[in-house]
């Protein structure tokens, strides 16, 4: 793998027990970070970190990310083992469970959970990383969706969370600027995860002709574009959102 300087830095990977988190995790790994693997599920995020073994392993631990103690205690157990923070992947998010429905359909307990985890999640923990970061640089990497840019139906909920992923990513970008903090995003095309074939029927098909790229995304087809934002080579991007989609929005 090509050196992208990222040896040694200590990263953190939200919701990183399963699906795109754990493929950032194994890919930041790979090319030599040490990855802290965080997750509302401790017992996965264990089991999760125990697979990047031969990677150097990783450290995990538990955290909730809608709730502001749970991450700070998380970004303090991360600073003691690790030795401080580089780079934050904020990938956490309500996907899967979730059944399409019209808007008017949705509860308001439902609507109120997606956004506690979706958008508050990114706030909290771009919060508890910011002290830690502002005094030598950093990379803060947002997982937005590609949804919203084509508006998918039936999941306004989850659509307007990850819109909201990008408004953050644009002001972030603005306000850390000046410390050397670089914040994007990615969104994420419809992706081969456990969660999407469970949500989708016919998973591995779904929305493959529409692409530029004929086949279905799978979790490593994400990993380029996280390795390049959380390394030197894009100091010079800031708050841009990357579509990883296989041009399927542009046809």
């Amino acid at each position: 793998m090509t050196d992208l300087g990222l040896t040694g830095k200590s990263a953190i990977v939200t919701g990183a027990a399963g699906g795109l988190g754990f493929a950032f995790a194994e890919g930041l790994a790979r090319a030599g970070a040490k990855v802290t693997i965080a997750d509302i599920n401790a017992a996965a995020a264990r089991e999760a970190a125990a697979r990047l073994a031969s990677h150097g392993g990783a450290f995990s631990v538990s955290v909730d990310v809608s709730d502001e103690t749970s991450v700070q205690a998380m970004v303090r157990d991360v600073v003691a083992t690790q030795g401080g923070v580089d780079i934050l992947i904020n990938n956490a998010a309500i996907y899967a469970g979730l059944k399409r429905k019209p808007f008017f359909e949705i509860s308001t307990d439902e609507w109120d959970r997606v956004m506690s985890v979706n958008v508050k999640g990114v706030f909290l923990c771009a919060k508890a990383v910011y002290p830690h970061l502002k005094g030598h640089g950093g990379k803060i990497v947002n997982i937005a969706s590609a949804t919203v840019f084509s508006g998918s139906p039936l999941w306004m909920h989850y659509v307007t969370s990850k819109g909201g992923v990008i408004a953050m990513t644009r002001v972030m970008a603005r306000e850390l600027g000046e410390h050397g903090i670089n914040v994007n995003a990615i969104a994420p095309g419809f992706t081969l995860t456990d969660a999407s074939r469970a949500a989708i029927e016919d998973a591995e098909n779904y929305g493959v002709a529409r692409g530029a790229i004929h086949r279905a995304s799978q979790p490593a087809d994400m990993v380029g574009a996280c390795l390049w934002l959380a390394s030197s080579l894009s100091d010079f991007v800031t708050g841009q959102t990357v579509i990883v989609d296989g041009g399927r929005q542009f046809i």
